[in-house]
């Protein structure tokens, strides 16, 4: 397995650099967003193909895998489509220069490719396993569904509310956003651990270090605190859907909350 593994790495980081590359031409790094989830389902491939017997169920976990990675990466690709360079890596840019272009292949695509390569532990574990289902994988599947319906709907309400020119100075704080100020991050929580569920079968009950580490990086890197750090500074009106709304589990809103709320 360590052998399939590094095996995956190497495809990983491959993928980063001809994505670096692209990036240095554009003078943008974006599209390492668009990149990382494709990261994961480049790994899955290499760890099904590698298993001794391709089952049903490593079919559908692909399957399941496949459909994440691939409407999170059209979604962010579409996101980004011809708009300047996001500000957090604008930030990282400025920090690094000179030479940031060179720097990047390291402190964003290699930094990432290295991440999405140990979270993806638990599928080497699930793919490989050429057993039948179990009753656990039931619970994952339902875990699974719960997680990408929270972020592939939610991701459409976003988009669908920034579309209409009438909401601009405000806040989307309905639908599912109106139970959690980033249900997208809470659906992303779900789909991990539910890989991980998928993993425990075939004995990787050990890599639950993965779906805490993504778990991690949603709070208190790349998600909710990065997102809202310096937010109220810049718009004082969004501190009223902060007392109002769980930050990631979705929950009922306060009494007192707003309904009519400025943009973050």
């Amino acid at each position: 397995m360590l052998t399939i593994y590094f095996q995956a790495l190497l495809v990983i980081l491959s993928m980063g650099f001809v994505t670096w590359l692209y990036s240095v031409k554009r003078h943008n790094v974006n599209s390492v967003d668009s990149l990382w989830s494709l990261m994961f389902l480049a790994a899955a491939i290499v760890y099904l193909v590698s298993a001794a017997e391709i089952t049903s169920r490593n079919l559908i976990i692909i399957s399941l895998v496949s459909l994440w990675s691939i409407r999170l990466s059209v979604h962010l690709m579409v996101r980004n489509w011809n708009h300047d360079e996001d500000h957090r890596y604008q930030t990282i840019r400025a920090n690094n220069e000179p030479n940031f272009a060179l720097k990047s292949i390291y402190i964003v695509f290699g930094l990432q490719g290295l991440l999405a390569w140990i979270i993806s532990i638990p599928l080497l574990f699930a793919l490989q396993n050429t057993g039948g289902f179990q009753w656990i994988d039931g619970f994952a599947l339902g875990l699974w569904t719960l997680g990408f319906y929270f972020e592939a709907i939610s991701d459409w309400q976003l988009r669908h509310f920034k579309k209409n020119p009438a909401n601009k100075g405000r806040v989307l704080d309905t639908g599912l956003w109106r139970y959690s100020r980033h249900p997208n991050y809470f659906g992303e929580f779900c789909i991990w651990w539910s890989f991980y569920l998928f993993a425990i079968p075939s004995g990787g009950w050990w890599t639950i270090y993965a779906p805490i580490l993504m778990t991690f990086l949603l709070l208190k890197v790349s998600g909710v605190v990065m997102m809202e750090k310096t937010i109220t500074q810049r718009r004082p009106e969004y501190q009223r859907y902060i007392d109002s709304t769980n930050a990631f589990f979705p929950g009922t809103p306060h009494p007192e909350r707003h309904l009519t709320l400025k943009e973050e």
